[in-house]
């Protein structure tokens, strides 16, 4: 088979385990950089160049598109499911996974377990927004943040006002979420390929800090997880219509609630904390499922 992985940097952990992988079982596998593609929309023919040369019969295509280039990303994408390559997750869900507004509105909708959570742009009444929430102490997030980045965690009420203040001062979006206490500074992070938790971790934040991300200096650790957490991540996943994602859920006094729904999970953290080849089962899982046209969309959402 020969499969394309859409990456900005072939020495990226991720991307060099998935061409092991891919290798490995015999495929031909091919790193390309997202943003050096260029397109041709020409009607019943669309093509995609780099370098001067056509990129043509591919089977499949696995897209690592940062958060930074979403909206390219997803268009090269859409362009490979309009070719007909099968994509391992869809230009639609990832799109839909990476506004976090129209996520939380779609797992509230099926009921997936949240934290209580509040969406603004300059709101009347501060106080209200943070009332709405439980009040404090209470996280905010700007919606364009990733790795942590544009969290806040406000402990009081004044605290909680001048930091929305600010956002508000930026003229950003802002989300206003309930802080599950009980947590502790952990979250566990569940892989997830299909209709299966294939791999999870627990990551805890290092000391004085509430974010447990990785990248922020967080640890992770393996972990077992209940069969209510194992059923909230995959019912997750389905809804944001993703075949491969990192679901990430906090403990709470009332059940599992979800954070995110990545779908671009990283592999280092997991495949360590587990010693599991992920990357492998992420290839099973495409030659499993790979086939012509085989996407909901057909690239036009």
């Amino acid at each position: 088979m020969k499969i394309a992985i859409l990456s900005r940097k072939k020495s990226l952990y991720s991307t060099r385990r998935l061409v092991e992988a891919g290798s490995d079982r015999g495929h031909e596998v091919k790193v390309i950089d997202t943003l050096r593609c260029y397109m041709s929309t020409t009607s019943f023919r669309p093509e995609i160049h780099l370098n001067g040369e056509a990129l043509t019969d591919f089977e499949a295509v696995i897209p690592r598109i940062g958060a930074s280039i979403t909206f390219y990303g997803t268009a090269v994408l859409r362009q490979f499911e309009m070719m007909g390559v099968y994509p391992l997750n869809e230009s639609v869900a990832i799109s839909r996974s990476r506004d976090k507004l129209r996520s939380v509105q779609l797992l509230s909708r099926k009921g997936i377990g949240l934290p209580i959570t509040g969406f603004a742009h300059s709101p009347d009444d501060i106080r209200d927004l943070i009332k709405m929430v439980g009040g404090a102490p209470l996280v905010i997030k700007l919606l364009e943040g990733t790795q942590g980045i544009g969290v806040v965690l406000a402990e009081t009420q004044k605290a909680a006002e001048s930091v929305i203040e600010a956002f508000m001062g930026l003229k950003a979006n802002i989300l206003v979420q309930e802080y599950i206490r009980e947590a502790g500074g952990a979250d566990i992070r569940c892989f997830v390929i299909g209709d299966r938790v294939v791999a999870a971790m627990k990551r805890q934040a290092q000391a004085g800090e509430f974010r447990s991300n990785l990248h922020r200096g967080g640890s992770a650790s393996l972990v077992k997880i209940t069969p209510e957490e194992r059923s909230t991540a995959v019912r997750a996943a389905k809804v944001m219509g993703l075949n491969v994602s990192g679901v990430d859920i906090l403990r709470s006094n009332h059940g599992p609630v979800v954070m995110e729904v990545n779908s671009s999970p990283g592999l280092e953290g997991i495949e360590t904390a587990t010693g599991k080849d992920v990357a492998a089962m992420v290839i099973e899982f495409i030659e499993r499922n790979a086939r012509p046209h085989h996407t909901r969309t057909r690239g036009k959402g």
